[in-house]
Parts: structure tokens; sequence; C-alpha cells
């Protein structure tokens, strides 16, 4: 982090110059002017890396000095672009860029960089919800207490967000089921806290044993499963709860395909088989079996199922035409290491979530008691092109600080949201709070 506060205080002052050597140098290339015949040739670019709002200087060949006509674009994403003299183009690098390649393109010719521009997010991790002491209220942020980690044996992981981003969780040891605003106002949504039991109903009329997972579908309808019911629920927008469907074995996680609009299921068993159903309960069909511990599940936008294979420490990817499976991250091996695919590692690992590109979050920690010296108490990131592991936020040290990247520390992260503009929310079980982190 030092090295990207002392880039952006100096940097200012290397743009001056850079921008005045590209001015001072138009006279000189005054004969270099655009061949629409030749190709596009990206040389070099500088800096290698940076956050967004990083100004980089690209070198090449028949490049034009009318900005306008220039297209300089990062993982399909547009630059602004400051100047040009012909052989060098001064742009800046937008949020969210991503890491990969530059390209320039000039009247449908385009030259692309051989080296990779990394892109270094800044993802600031804050508290929604919660304040660390395990209870039941009602209220904004820190005035709100839930009941994630009051029994050590609570798994649920069960958090989902809305497209007006409003966050649902499962408050397992409250028996309901909770409603946080954009704003962090904490509600229920449905179940009565101290009122364990099995009934339908509106809001507090309606009882839930233990809810574990959560899913949401279009139209704002909540899914949970109740190990304790063998159950699962549809809640609608008002929080009126109603079973869709007994389960053939204690459900723990579900997850909803907006492509195929199916639900499924599964059980935190071994050997265990993962359920297809209809959101009405019916057409119950077995579509993947012999897993070893599934927990945590997720679908993309095509439609793929991604499953973490909690008693692997991999995460598999499949198909829903074929159910075919890919590991595509995940060495097998108990620990945590970043890397590409199969060399990284994963300890025990929990929840996930995928977004619209296929990029995959995953919640570290699933063990048994909510083992504050697990080596995961992080949020990991798996990039849906390269299958590259990176820590999202937090670390290997349990903590409950509010800070940039890994500086953050979270206490058994155990269920994991994205919503539509990529902030990711966490269920922070010992930690009894749901945290915020905003990627820029």
């Amino acid at each position: 982090m030092k090295l990207i506060y002392k880039r952006n205080l100096v940097f200012p002052l290397l743009s001056f110059v850079i921008l005045a050597g590209i001015f001072s140098c138009k006279k000189d290339n005054m004969g270099a002017t655009h061949d629409p015949n030749a190709a596009i040739v990206v040389t070099d670019f500088l800096p290698k890396q940076g956050v967004y709002g990083t100004e980089v200087l690209i070198n090449g060949e028949n490049f034009t000095t009318d900005t306008a006509a220039i297209s300089v674009k990062l993982n399909g994403i547009p630059l602004k672009i400051i100047a040009s003299n012909g052989t060098q183009i001064m742009a800046i690098i937008p949020k969210r860029a991503g890491s990969g390649p530059i390209e320039v393109a000039i009247a449908g010719k385009t030259g692309t960089s051989k080296d990779s521009y990394s892109y270094i997010y800044k993802r600031t991790v804050s508290t929604l919800a919660g304040n660390g002491a395990a209870g039941f209220l009602n209220g904004k942020g820190a005035d709100a207490k839930f009941n994630f980690g009051g029994e050590s044996w609570y798994r649920s992981g069960g958090i989902a967000v809305d497209d007006a981003l409003n966050v649902y969780v499962t408050d397992p040891g409250n028996h309901c089921i909770r409603k946080i605003d954009p704003a962090g106002n904490v509600s229920t949504l449905a179940g009565s806290p101290s009122n364990a039991g099995m009934a339908d109903g509106k809001g507090g009329e309606a009882r839930f044993s233990l809810p574990y997972g959560l899913t949401i579908d279009e139209q704002g309808n909540l899914y949970a499963v109740d190990p304790g019911n063998w159950d699962i629920r549809k809640i609608t927008p008002d929080g009126t709860a109603k079973v869709v469907a007994f389960t053939a074995k204690e459900p723990w996680f579900i997850a909803y395909d907006r492509v195929s609009k199916k639900l499924y299921y599964n059980s935190v068993t071994s050997p265990a088989p993962i359920y297809q159903l209809n959101t009405d309960g019916s057409a119950v069909t077995t579509v993947i079996d012999g897993l070893n511990f599934p927990a945590g599940m997720a679908c993309g936008p095509d439609g793929s199922l991604y499953i973490c294979l909690h008693g692997d420490n991999q995460i598999r990817k499949y198909d829903p035409k074929t159910w075919k499976p890919t590991i595509i991250v995940g060495s097998g091996k108990y620990g945590y290491k970043n890397g590409v695919s199969t060399v990284a590692e994963f300890a025990l690992p929990w929840g996930i979530a995928a977004d619209s590109q296929n990029n995959v979050y995953v919640a570290g920690n699933g063990t048994a008691g909510g083992d504050s010296g697990s080596p995961d108490q992080s949020v990991r990131f798996v990039d849906g092109k390269t299958f590259q592991v990176s820590t999202f936020a937090g670390s290997n040290i349990a903590g409950f600080t509010n800070a940039v990247g890994e500086a953050a520390s979270f206490n058994v992260p155990e269920g994991v949201a994205v919503d539509k503009n990529g902030t990711v929310y966490v269920i922070d079980k010992k930690n009894n709070s749901v945290r915020k982190i905003i990627s820029e």
C-alpha cells in the first residue's frame, strides 16, 4: 500500500512532465501522421500497475494526434484520452477496469500491448450492521444485534441481496430472516426471536427452527432452507412465508438459477447429492451425486452451478447441460494460498457467490465450531476468466477491523453475496455482524 500512496503523491508532477514532453514533441512528430494502411503497434506503456485514476503513457507506432479518432480500452472498458502526439498517448485508467493488455484502435485497426496492466483494486471493508455482540435487536448499523455465533455450532451462511440493494440474512440463533436496507436499518422480515418452530405466516407469525441457506429470485422472493424442519420456505417481499417443499435430506444450502428458473439444494454430508426442483416445489430430481460435503452453491449468469466442495477444499463448476464437473480452483490441500487454479489452497470453504462476469467470491471459514485459528479468515476472489485466486479482503488472522483489503479482518466469515454493482456482503459469524466491501 505504501507504494500506491507514494505513486499517487508524485504522479501529478510526473504527469505534468510527461504531458509537457508530449506537447513539446508535437513539432518533431509533425511528419508522424497516421497511415490508415499500416498496422497500429503498441510497444510499451507505463506504469504497469495502479489504482483507478492512474494516468498511463502508451508508446507505439502509427498513432494519430487526433484524440477523437483514438479508442483506448482495457478489458473492453474505454479509457479517457488526455493527449496524443502520434507516437505516445496519455490515458486514464477507469474504475474496476481489471487487469489485462491495453488496446489502441484507430479507424478500425487495433494494436494490443504484449504486457498486461495490473489493476489494483481498493477494497474497503465496513460494518453494515451489528456490533460484535450476540443478541436480538432491530435498529440502524451498530445498534442492531444478530445471533450468528451465539452457539458455536451455528453454521448458516444464508445471505442474499435484491436489485434494490436490500440485504437479507438468516439469523439461526433468533430463528428468523432479517432485512437490512441500503442505509443499514435492520428489521425482521419473517420469524419470531425466541420462538423456534415450524409455521407458515406473515412476518412474526411465521416460525423457523434453524434457517440456514438463502437465495433470491428476480421478483425478490426469498427461498430459505431449514435443516431443523427439513423444509424449503418461500418468503415474499412482504414477509409471507410458505412451505414449497419438504426435503429428502437435511437442507443446508440453496441456490436459484435465473436461466432455468430452478432451485438447487444440498445437505452437508458425504457422499451427498445435489437436488434440482421447480420454485413451486415440484419436479425434484437428483442432478449430481457422490459429493464430499458440498457446502455453498451459486449460479453463474450462464446457468453454471458453482459449489464449495467443503470436504475437498475445492471449488467446482458444473455444466447445467451435462453436469460435467470442472475443478476451477483448489489443490485439495488444506491451507491458505493464492495462485492460479489448482495451485491455490483453501481451508474448508463454506459460502460462495458469483457475479455477472462469472467471478466467484468464497467465504473461507466453514469450520464446525467456528475456529478463529483457521488459516482462512478472508473472502477470496476467483477471476472468472483466468481462475486466478486472490484475497479480496481479510487475511489468515481473525479480528474485527474495518480497513482496506488485507488490513481488514473477519472472525469466521461464512456467508457471502454480491450485488448488481459488485459490492460484496459478508456474514461475519463470531463478530455477529454483516460486513460490506466496496471495490473501487
